[in-house]
């Protein structure tokens, strides 16, 4: 019996891995990359680049300078309903095309090439930039948390935060390309590492508590100019002295906009997951359903642990590690401290995975310099030219810009501009599309809406003042973009193939 329930299982994958072979055709590739991902990897590449131990600890100050508990009680929850929307169109659009070209391909055929050319670019500098985001909070990371067991530690100059930053990317990368089955048994165990270390962390903190102050976590409380100025934070406060409470909350819904943000991963690796037009929808919703409720249960655990509000928020990017460091024994924190950088690991490795999919299929369409070079896949199935290159790429960003504050901004405002394009363009031409299996119907339309506000929302928090360097990057890249399109763009690149029905 077991044997026959064996024969009927594997029937059904290779029924689905034909389907999906058909549809590639009918879209105008041919299978090249191997599809070796079921619905669970598909689902864990996106979780773990979310990977709430990376956004959401390293970038925990953002909400607590802000307005306090009350941008994680309430503003977690809310900066995750965005992104939930976002995710929503996303998954009706990636059935009906399951690509590894994900946005990219889309917005060429709902939008017209230029729009997909436009596209790509959008998601590929966010991309490397989110890979460079988690690499340098990784090592930033690491050094907070070294300086918190040991107060005495001095942290190194720039010149070893290169170097480190060049060693975690690189080793990232050759084991894309040289270990492609390792690479996602680690992403899959990165998907129930995250679970545990945040459960983990939860329980510990919340067993640490000495009065439970729920009140916290609904309470507006004006932490802006914090930290102040001085020769140990010659950075200045995390957000500038504001009278204006609505805006400061505004402000700290950058933490969960920024850990929600790579769940177009699923897409990424459509074209070597079995039965796409089904499970890249569910991998893409699912990854931010749970990333939302355990990021937030888990970072009210730490505002509840923090023993003194203002004191934590005087300490800007250290807060996190206030409340760890303050309420656990040494080795407890240790241990937590290890296994959460194990998970921002993982976290970058499953990023090359996704990103250099993009590489690739836009090169596949000759949307690059070098393409030929770029789309070719090695006898491991494995696009190494493109792994490399996006590494590459990210490190070049990093030693432009090493503060970890001003890539996160980068990242999230160009990475939701690229989810943002399919989706308007998807709501244009919403009734002339043949849609996939997977199917939002009637809800389609207010959750487009709802998805587009919220990423203008974003785009105007993260341009302006204090990060105006966001938007000056923003406004450069537009007219770069716009110069080589109008230069010549539009005549050579040829965009992908048209559709058979």
């Amino acid at each position: 019996m077991k044997h026959d329930q064996n024969n009927t299982h594997t029937s059904v994958k290779n029924n689905d891995t034909e389907d999906d072979v058909r549809t590639l055709e009918r879209m105008g590739y041919k299978q090249e990359l191997l599809r070796r991902m079921g619905g669970f990897s598909n689902f864990a590449i996106s979780f773990s680049i979310i990977c709430i131990l990376a956004g959401g600890v390293t970038s925990f100050h953002l909400a607590l300078c802000a307005t306090g508990g009350a941008s994680i009680g309430i503003g977690w929850p809310v900066g995750c309903l965005i992104a939930l929307a976002v995710a929503l169109t996303m998954g009706q659009v990636a059935s009906a095309f399951p690509t590894a070209g994900g946005l990219y391909h889309w917005s060429s055929i709902l939008g017209g090439k230029g729009w997909g050319w436009a596209t790509a670019w959008f998601n590929l500098v966010g991309l490397a930039t989110v890979l460079a985001a988690i690499n340098v909070g990784f090592y930033e990371f690491a050094i907070a948390a070294i300086s918190a067991l040991d107060p005495s530690f001095l942290r190194p100059g720039d010149w070893v935060q290169h170097a480190c930053v060049a060693a975690i990317t690189l080793s990232q990368a050759f084991l894309n390309h040289r270990a492609p089955g390792l690479t996602i048994k680690l992403t899959d165990f990165s998907g129930w590492w995250i679970l545990s270390v945040s459960v983990l962390l939860t329980i510990t903190l919340m067993a640490s508590v000495d009065s439970w102050e729920f009140s916290r976590l609904i309470q507006f409380e004006n932490y802006s100019g914090l930290p102040a100025e001085s020769t140990d934070n010659p950075t200045g406060p995390v957000w500038p002295q504001t009278a204006n409470i609505a805006w400061l909350f505004c402000l700290g819904l950058m933490l969960p906009l920024y850990t929600i943000t790579g769940f177009d991963a699923s897409a990424h690796t459509a074209e070597e997951t079995i039965g796409a037009a089904r499970q890249v929808p569910r991998g893409i919703v699912r990854s931010v359903v749970v990333s939302g409720i355990f990021g937030w249960i888990m970072l009210c655990g730490a505002v509840l642990a923090i023993p003194d509000m203002k004191e934590a928020a005087n300490l800007g990017p250290g807060a996190f590690f206030h409340s760890v460091t303050d309420d656990l024994p040494r080795w407890q924190s240790q241990c937590l401290f290890l296994a959460i950088g194990l998970a921002q690991y993982l976290c970058g490795l499953a990023t090359v995975t996704s990103a250099s999919r993009m590489v690739y299929a836009f090169a596949r369409d000759g949307g690059l310099p070098a393409s030929n070079w770029l789309k070719k896949i090695g006898a491991n199935g494995t696009p190494g030219p493109a792994i490399f290159t996006l590494a590459l790429f990210s490190l070049a960003f990093t030693w432009h810009t090493p503060v970890y504050s001003t890539i996160t901004l980068v990242t999230t405002i160009f990475l939701y501009v690229s989810y943002l394009m399919p989706t308007v363009a998807g709501l244009v031409v919403h009734r002339h599309v043949n849609w996939g299996p997977w199917s939002l119907g009637f809800w389609y339309y207010p959750l487009s809406v709802v998805a587009i506000l919220g990423c203008v929302l974003l785009v105007a928090l993260g341009t302006a003042p204090p990060n105006e360097e966001a938007a000056y990057l923003l406004v450069g890249f537009v007219v770069l973009l716009l110069a080589a399109w109008f230069g010549g763009m539009r005549t050579r690149f040829r965009g992908p193939p048209k559709m058979t029905p």
